[in-house]
C-alpha cells in the first residue's frame, strides 16, 4: 500500500510540473484542462500503480524540471545564462539514469530554442540558411548564441549516451521473438508491423477503453502483406501528423507554436520504445505512454480551446470535455481494481485478449504461487495450445504437473520444451539467440528424472549438455554438483562448484555446497573453512551456522565449543521454531558440564518437538548422570511411548528400575521386551542375567551368563561374573556340573554401545555408564558375598581380587571418558 501510494505522491508531482509547463503555451484554463485530463488519464495506471512504474515517474519528473530549467537560459539583453544550462544537463544526466527517455528532453529543448524562444518557422530558418551559404549574409547574433546553446546540449547528450552504453557493457537485453514478434520477423513485415504500431499507441492515449498489461506474442497479428486493412490505419495516422506538423513548422503564431511543442512531447519521448534504432522486449507498453500523454493532453487542450471560442460550440464543448473526464476518471478508477492483484490484473487482460499465451501463463503462475495448481494447469495447458511452439509455457506445464506429483506427465511436457529448442549453428551462442531462463529446461528435466536411481547418468548428461550450451550456466554446475554427490562421486562434485564458484564468487550458498563436498571427503577441516566462508558473505545463513555448529561440536576440541555455541545461538535466533538447534545447544552444555543449562536447551527443544527422540533420551540420561533418577522416569516413559523400540531407553529405564526403585520385575521386563527384538543384544542379556541373581535364582543367572558369554566371548566382566556366580553355586550346596569351562581366555573389559546417528553418538553412547552402575552394582554384591562365604582364601588372593577389581573399574571410567568425548 505505501509504495502505491508514493506512486501516487510522485504522480501528483507530475501533474503540478506539468501545469507549470502547459503555461509556457496556453492560457490558465486551457493549462488547468491540459492538467486535470493527465492527471486522471487511464493510461497512466500502469505506471502509477505497476511495480516498475516508479521509474517512469522519477524519469518525468527531472524530464519536466530540466525542461523548464532551460527555458530561463535565455539572459538580460539576450545573453546566454549559463546557470540554468548547467542545471538543464545535470537534471537530464539524472532523468536518464532513472529511464532511458529522459534523454529525450534534450530534443525538445532545441525544437523550444529554435522555434519558440528565438521564434523561427521553417520557411524563415531555411532562408536565413541559404543566405548565409550563398555568402550574402552573416549568421545573426541570436542564430550564434542558439548554436552555441545547441552545441552544449548536443555535446552533453552524446556524453550520456557513451556513459549509458558503458553501463549496458555495449550489450543489448536478449528478447525472444514472443516478446516482440515483430523485431525478428523478415522485410516488409517488420516495416509495416512497427509503423502501424504508432496508431495503435495513439488510439491508447485517445480511447483507453480496453488497457492490457501486457502486448507481447500474438496480440497484435503481424502484417504480412500491403493488402492488410491495418494499413489504412498506418496511412491515415501520418497523413494527420504530416498535416499537424506542416502547420506548426510553417506558420507563425502562438497556436502553431502550441502544436509544435505538443507534437514534440509526443513524438520525441516515444523514440525509445519505437524500435527505430534498436528492437524492444515489448509490442506495446502503456507506461512508455506516460510522458508521450502530455504532449497529447496539450494537443487536446488546446483544441477544445479553439472550439470553445466559436459561440455556437461552447456548451457543447464544455459537455464533451466533462463527459471526457468523468469516464477517464471512472476507467481509472476501475482499473486500480484491476492492479489490485495478479490474478485481477492477468484474468482483466485476458478479457481483451486471448491469444496472448504470456497473459494464460501469467494466470497460471498467480494460481500457482496460491497452491492452486489445478487450476493453473488448465491456463498452462491454454497458453500451448495458444502458442504451441512456446517454450515456456511447456515447462509451466512440466512444472505443475510434477507438483501434482504426476511424474510421466512432468517429463512429456518437459521433453516436449526441449525438443522446441533450436538446433546447433557452429559459431553461435545459445544465450545470444534465446532467453537465457529457456536453458532450465534442461536443469527441470534432470531434476526430474534423478529422482529414478537407475536414471542419475542420463540426469548427468543433461546438466553436461545445459553446460555446453551455455558455459557460464552456473545453476548447471550447482544442481550437478548435487547430483554427483547423490552418485558418490564427490570429487567430480567438487569440480562443479568450483568451476560454479569461478561465475560468482559471493555465493554463499555455493560456498556452503562446496562445504557439504568435503565433509564426504572427510576434510572436516576445509569444510569448516567453507563453512566461514559462506558466512563471511552472508553472517545468517542458516545451514551455514547450523552445520558449521555440529563440525565444530563433533571436532572435540574444547577450544571450538564457544563459538560452536555461538552460532547456535545466532541459528536459533533465525530459526526459533526448530528443535534441533536446542538440542545441539543443549548438548554443548552437558558436554561443557552445564547440567542446568543443558536441561533448559533439551526441555525447549522437546516443547517444539514433542517426540524429538534424542533430546528425550538425553534429558533422561542428564537426569540419571546427576542423581534424579526417578525424574528421569517420566521422560523415559514418554519416549518409549513414542518409541516402543527403543533400546538404550529400555536399558536406562531398567537400570533404574532397579536400582533406584528396586522394581526387580519392571527391570526385567525392560531387558526381556530389549531380547525379544534383538536376541543378540549383549547388554539386555547380561542386565537379565543380573535380575535372575537379584531374584536368587543363581542356576538360572550362571546358564544366562554362559549365553551371554556366547554372545561375547572377550568381555572379561561376563567371564569374571559367571565365575562369581558359580562360586556362589558351590558355596550353596549345588552339585552342578559346570555349562561353560572357567579357564576361558578373557578379553579386554568394557561395554560400547553402537551409535545409531550422528546426533545421538556421543549422547546415546553414554549408556556404557547404564551398564557400569549395573555391572559394578551386581558385582559389588556377588564380591562380597564371595568374601563372605570363602573365608578360608588368603590375603594375597583377596588383595589380588581387590587389585583386579579396582583395575577394572578404572578401565569402565576411562571408557566412559573417551566416549563422552572429554
Amino acid at each position: 500500500m505505501s509504495y502505491h501510494l508514493l506512486n501516487m505522491i510522485f504522480h501528483a508531482v507530475v501533474s503540478v510540473i506539468f501545469l507549470k509547463v502547459c503555461k509556457l503555451f496556453l492560457d490558465n484554463r486551457s493549462s488547468m484542462i491540459a492538467a486535470l485530463l493527465f492527471a486522471v488519464h487511464p493510461i497512466h495506471t500502469e505506471a502509477v500503480t505497476g511495480v516498475v512504474g516508479r521509474a517512469e515517474l522519477l524519469s518525468s519528473i527531472f524530464f519536466l524540471a530540466a525542461f523548464l530549467s532551460y527555458t530561463k537560459s535565455k539572459g538580460p539583453d539576450n545573453t546566454i545564462a549559463w546557470t540554468p544550462i548547467a542545471l538543464t544537463v545535470f537534471l537530464v544526466a539524472v532523468a536518464t539514469l532513472c529511464k532511458e527517455q529522459g534523454i529525450t528532453v534534450v530534443g525538445i529543448c532545441c525544437v523550444y530554442e529554435v522555434f519558440i524562444a528565438q521564434g523561427y518557422t521553417l520557411p524563415l530558418l531555411c532562408s536565413t540558411a541559404g543566405q548565409f551559404l550563398r555568402g550574402k549574409g552573416s549568421i545573426p547574433f541570436s542564430m550564434l548564441q542558439t548554436l552555441i546553446k545547441l552545441i552544449v546540449l548536443m555535446f552533453s547528450t552524446l556524453l550520456l549516451v557513451v556513459i549509458r552504453v558503458q553501463v549496458i557493457q555495449s550489450q543489448l537485453p536478449v528478447f525472444t521473438r514472443f516478446d516482440n514478434p515483430a523485431a525478428v520477423s523478415p522485410t516488409p513485415t517488420r516495416q509495416l508491423t512497427f509503423n502501424y504500431l504508432l496508431p495503435v499507441n495513439a488510439w491508447l492515449l485517445l480511447n483507453p477503453s480496453e488497457l492490457c498489461c501486457d502486448w507481447t506474442m500474438g496480440t497484435i497479428p503481424l502484417i504480412e502483406s500491403f493488402l492488410d486493412i491495418r494499413n489504412l490505419a498506418t496511412f491515415a495516422f501520418f497523413c494527420f501528423l504530416g498535416a499537424l506538423g506542416i502547420f506548426s513548422l510553417r506558420y507563425p503564431g502562438d497556436s502553431s507554436k502550441t502544436v509544435l511543442m505538443a507534437l514534440c512531447l509526443m513524438a520525441l519521448p516515444f523514440i525509445p520504445a519505437s524500435n527505430l534504432f534498436f528492437p524492444v522486449g515489448f509490442v506495446v507498453a502503456e507506461r512508455v505512454l506516460y510522458v508521450p500523454s502530455m504532449g497529447f493532453c496539450i494537443l487536446v487542450a488546446h483544441g477544445w480551446q479553439k472550439i470553445l471560442n466559436k459561440s455556437v460550440f461552447k456548451k457543447l464543448s464544455w459537455v464533451c470535455l466533462s463527459m471526457v473526464l468523468l469516464t477517464h476518471a471512472l476507467k481509472t478508477l476501475h482499473r486500480n481494481w484491476d492492479w489490485e492483484s495478479e490474478y485481477t490484473l492477468f484474468m482483466s487482460a485476458l478479457k481483451v485478449n486471448k491469444n496472448n499465451a504470456k497473459l494464460w501463463n501469467n494466470v497460471g503462475h498467480a494460481l500457482e504461487n496460491e497452491k492452486n495448481f489445478e487450476r493453473a494447469l488448465k491456463y498452462f495447458l491454454q497458453a500451448t495450445h495458444v502458442q504451441p511452439d512456446d517454450i515456456g509455457a511447456h515447462m509451466n506445464v512440466g512444472r505443475t504437473y510434477k507438483n501434482l506429483n504426476r511424474t510421466r506427465e512432468a517429463e512429456e511436457s518437459y521433453m516436449m520444451a526441449k525438443s522446441l529448442m533450436p538446433q546447433i549453428i557452429p559459431g553461435k551462442k545459445y544465450a545470444a539467440r534465446i532467453a537465457p531462463n529457456h536453458l532450465n529446461v534442461y536443469i527441470n528435466l534432470a531434476n526430474l528424472i534423478r529422482a529414478n536411481e537407475s536414471r542419475l547418468e542420463e540426469a548427468d548428461q543433461l546438466y553436461r549438455q545445459a553446460i555446453s550450451m551455455r558455459p557460464d550456466f552456473k545453476q548447471a554446475y550447482i544442481s550437478r554438483g548435487e547430483l554427483l554427490l547423490k552418485m558418490n562421486k564427490p570429487l567430480k562434485a567438487k569440480e562443479a562448484y568450483l568451476k560454479a564458484l569461478e561465475l560468482d564468487r559471493n555465493n554463499a550458498d555455493l560456498w556452503y555446497n562446496l562445504a557439504i563436498v568435503y565433509i564426504e571427503l572427510k576434510e572436516p577441516n576445509e569444510a569448516l573453512r567453507n563453512f566461514n566462508h559462506a558466512l563471511e558473505l552472508n553472517p545468517k545463513h542458516k545451514l551455514a551456522l547450523f552445520n558449521s555448529a555440529i563440525l565444530m561440536q563433533e571436532s572435540g576440541e574444547v577450544k571450538l565449543r564457544p563459538e560452536a555455541r555461538k552460532r547456535l545461538l545466532n541459528y536459533v535466533n533465525e530459526e526459533p521454531q526448530d528443535a534441533n538447534g536446542y538440542f545441539n545447544l543443549g548438548m554443548l552444555a552437558m558436554d561443557d558440564k552445564k547440567d542446568t543449562e543443558a536441561e533448559i536447551w533439551m526441555k525447549k527443544a522437546i516443547k517444539l518437538q514433542a517426540d524429538f527422540r534424542s533430546a528425550l533420551f538425553n534429558l533422561a540420561l542428564l537426569y540419571s548422570q546427576t542423581a534424579k533418577e526417578l525424574k528421569a522416569l517420566p521422560i523415559l516413559e514418554e519416549l518409549l511411548r513414542y518409541y516402543p523400540d527403543h533400546i538404550k531407553g529400555l536399558i536406562l529405564k531398567g537400570d533404574i528400575l532397579m536400582n533406584q526403585k528396586k522394581d526387580i520385575l519392571g527391570a526385567k521386563k525392560c531387558f526381556e521386551k530389549i531380547l525379544e527384538m534383538d536376541p543378540s543384544n549383549v547388554q539386555g542379556k547380561h542386565n537379565l542375567c543380573v535380575v535372575y541373581f537379584e531374584e536368587k535364582d543363581l542356576l538360572k543367572a550362571e546358564k544366562c551368563l554362559v549365553e551371554t558369554l556366547a554372545l561375547a566371548p572377550h568381555e572379561e566382566y561376563i567371564q569374571r561374573h559367571l565365575s562369581i556366580v558359580r562360586d556362589k553355586i558351590s558355596s550353596s550346596g549345588f552339585v552342578e556340573q559346570p555349562v561353560f569351562p572357567a579357564d576361558k581366555t578373557s578379553g579386554e573389559e568394557g561395554d560400547k554401545l553402537p551409535a545409531e546417528n550422528i546426533k545421538e553418538i556421543r549422547s546415546e553412547s553414554r549408556p556404557t555408564q547404564i551398564m557400569k552402575t549395573i555391572e559394578s552394582k551386581s558385582k559389588k554384591q556377588l564380591a562380597k558375598n564371595a568374601d563372605k562365604e570363602t573365608p578360608q582364601k588368603t590375603t594375597k588372593d583377596i588383595k589380588e581380587i581387590e587389585k583386579k577389581r579396582v583395575a577394572a573399574l578404572k578401565r569402565l571410567e576411562e571408557i566412559e571418558r573417551i566416549l563422552n568425548g572429554e
